[in-house]
């Protein structure tokens, strides 16, 4: 797909349908599932799947020239909201003051059977 002034990026994995980063002007868009350091998809308890979440979003901003402080927007799906309070502290480890601008929404599921946490983030680059 060629679009001026865009830049996706790969995902590393061969047989993904989805870009790992876009880039427009400097902003980064991603969105990460639960993907151990491996490669293969974390469907453990939800506080391992949030852990595996944002270290796949730190790696893949960390390729792209970019870093979890440059983290903008963050968009959290969920399949139980009342895991939330275990994403929030997972996050807290990823994250400090200023918080980047977030979204936490329910959805009744996702990609993969037992994948419990997904997110969507834009960051600025650099």
């Amino acid at each position: 797909m060629a679009q001026t002034g865009i830049t996706f990026t790969p995902d590393p994995d061969v047989e993904s349908i989805s870009s790992d980063v876009a880039e427009y002007n400097g902003v980064l868009v991603t969105t990460q599932i639960p993907v151990r350091a491996d490669g293969e998809l974390e469907l453990g308890d939800i506080a391992t799947q949030c852990e595996c979440t944002l270290q796949a979003l730190k790696d893949a901003l960390e390729r792209a020239g970019s870093s979890m402080d440059r983290v903008l927007h963050l968009t959290i799906y969920l399949t139980d909201m009342a895991d939330r309070a275990v994403f929030n502290q997972v996050y807290q480890r990823f994250f400090a003051k200023p918080w980047p601008v977030r979204a936490a929404v329910g959805v009744a599921a996702l990609a993969f059977e037992g994948m419990k946490v997904e997110v969507t983030a834009m960051a600025a680059k650099g």
